[in-house]
């Protein structure tokens, strides 16, 4: 990790592949440790620990990627889980970041779709006052981490993953927007349906901009993009701030998204 450029004092978002780091003795946990390690106690190590599941049966097919019979809507409605940033797990985002979300001292933001975890100096603030209606614009621990001069580092995995770019979106007037809906708790052991009104989020574009991204960088000399590997896995280390700015130059140029 060192040797591919982080150090003592960074921010960084990590979106990793465990499995391709290849074998590691005593497995994520031992990732957490290094990262701790390198970054030392003035750094911070941020994950990203999303729950779409927590939404109506009727969206399932893109939140869960699988279909429930429409007679069994109202049941599941009434039986689904509130969000509980202290307990419950991350949604399809691997290994990693629930083994981050769950060590002492963690803390986690309280959006209940799309949280973030942070280990570190900056952990409280980076996740404090994610507003419940906004995913990851700028109320959200993503432009908190741009401000914190953050970087991310994509350990085994593509920039289909790249979550920074989604504060892009919010960036560019027109965005088309959408209803979400989740359950919700106050603490106390009631629960209720949530329901509010954010950018629709499209990550289907990602990997291409992140190729436009990468490839500016290399005729550029590198710029603040560093490719390497971290055992068996091929990871991008790059500044989030950067990326997101390339990221709406983008999405204008091709009018991604807008109706």
């Amino acid at each position: 990790m060192r040797a591919l450029g982080l150090g003592a004092g960074d921010t960084v978002l990590v979106h990793s592949s465990l499995r391709a780091l290849g074998p590691v003795e005593g497995g994520a946990e031992t990732v957490v440790d290094a990262f701790l390690d390198v970054l030392g106690p003035a750094g911070t190590l941020v994950v990203y620990t999303q729950t779409p599941d927590n939404s109506d049966p009727s969206r399932w097919p893109g939140t869960r990627g699988y279909a429930v019979p429409e007679e069994q809507w109202d049941q599941l409605r009434e039986r689904l889980p509130a969000f509980d940033p202290d307990t419950t797990p991350a949604f399809g985002v691997g290994v990693l970041p629930e083994t981050v979300r769950a060590r002492p001292g963690a803390l986690r933001s309280t959006h209940p779709q799309s949280s973030f975890t942070a280990l570190g100096a900056r952990a409280r603030e980076l996740t404090a006052h994610h507003a419940p209606d906004c995913h990851l614009g700028e109320r959200s621990p993503l432009a908190r981490l741009e401000e914190a001069g953050a970087r991310v580092l994509l350990l085994g995995v593509g920039w289909e993953v790249c979550t920074a770019f989604h504060l892009a979106e919010y960036r560019l007037p027109g965005r088309p927007r959408q209803t979400y809906s989740c359950v919700v708790g106050d603490g106390a052991g009631s629960r209720a349906w949530y329901t509010y009104t954010d950018v629709r989020l499209d990550s289907s574009p990602f990997a291409r901009i992140g190729a436009a991204y990468e490839a500016d960088a290399v005729r550029e000399g590198g710029g603040d993009l560093v490719r390497g590997r971290v055992g068996a896995a091929d990871c991008r280390l790059f500044g989030l701030g950067p990326a997101v700015a390339h990221a709406a130059v983008w999405l204008a140029d091709h009018g991604a998204g807008v109706p």
